[in-house]
């Protein structure tokens, strides 16, 4: 997949494309439907797959305080786009200036100017331009569009903020079917106290570089992806309140590991379950307990199998 930053790095020597165009936060089942309608249409066509997105998203300009935070990171998108089938994918800046371009503007200029899209796929609640005013019946007016329907699952639409919501109460289960994978962080390993090598369980800290949604403090099975391979992994999200941490972390044990340092690396950490709260304990003895409870926890757990 041809990836290009900005619409003047782009220079098309194709004629004609199927676009489509979207935020994908998260990219999951309904964006996935969208994408691959786009990509299938594409195919059939024997023309390239284009598809827009932005570099942020759009609330991050035009209402900061309303702006929710990023179930993944862009480059993770860019991953799931590659592995539907996209062509290419061209990231747009969103700006204040962009967002005050009409959607007459955008068709022609961008759509058509430089993706040279001639057939669009769009889901239902599609809207773009400035005032929202290119709606889907608006572009069905200008260029050869397709609407895709809502997706869902047990009567309920899939959208990122349902999915957002899950996340926040650590209800990783339906956060895994709606995204059609399990939740991940992705994170750069970092030095921390050492306090887990001192109890026999020496964990992984993770420092992140971007703002996105955090699982509800606790203590949940997942998976770890590092350099050196896949490990299980039992991981804390929380303040530390046994040893009086003053600051939130990220931190994972990986079951099986070798031992190798891996500073400085990234971390892929997958959530499959809540196992529980985070608690104070009155001595790091029964802290030590209790981890090795969770760690057993992790290695039993069916939904690593």
């Amino acid at each position: 997949m041809q990836v290009h930053f900005g619409e003047e790095l782009l220079r098309a020597e194709w004629t004609d494309a199927v676009g489509c165009l979207g935020t994908f936060d998260g990219v999951h089942l309904g964006h996935q439907q969208v994408i691959s309608t786009a990509v299938s249409r594409a195919r059939e066509k024997g023309l390239p797959c284009v598809l827009i997105t932005f570099d942020r998203h759009p609330a991050a300009v035009l209402a900061p305080e309303k702006c929710p935070k990023a179930i993944a990171p862009l480059s993770s998108n860019l991953k799931a786009f590659e592995s539907l089938g996209v062509s290419v994918a061209l990231i747009l800046p969103f700006t204040q200036s962009l967002s005050e371009t009409t959607a007459q503007a955008f068709l022609d200029e961008v759509f058509i100017g430089e993706a040279k899209t001639r057939h669009l796929v769009v889901g239902h609640d599609f809207a773009f331009g400035k005032g929202r005013e290119g709606t889907t019946d608006w572009l069905q007016a200008k260029i050869d569009t397709e609407i895709v329907p809502p997706f869902e699952m047990d009567g309920q639409r899939v959208s990122s903020s349902a999915i957002r919501r899950s996340i926040e109460v650590g209800d990783m289960i339906p956060a895994k079917k709606w995204l059609g994978r399990p939740f991940s962080l992705n994170g750069i390993v970092v030095a921390g106290q050492r306090l887990g090598r001192q109890l026999g369980f020496p964990t992984v800290n993770l420092a992140r570089s971007y703002d996105g949604v955090v699982p509800q403090d606790g203590i949940y099975s997942g998976f770890a992806h590092t350099s050196l391979g896949g490990f299980r992994a039992a991981i804390s999200i929380g303040m530390r309140p046994t040893v009086d941490g003053n600051h939130r972390t990220i931190e994972a044990y990986l079951l099986n590991y070798p031992g190798t340092e891996i500073y400085g690396t990234s971390v892929d950490l997958e959530f499959y379950r809540r196992l529980r709260n985070e608690e104070r304990f009155d001595s790091l003895d029964d802290l030590k307990i209790q981890m090795a409870r969770d760690v057993e926890a992790v290695a039993n757990d069916i939904a690593l199998r």
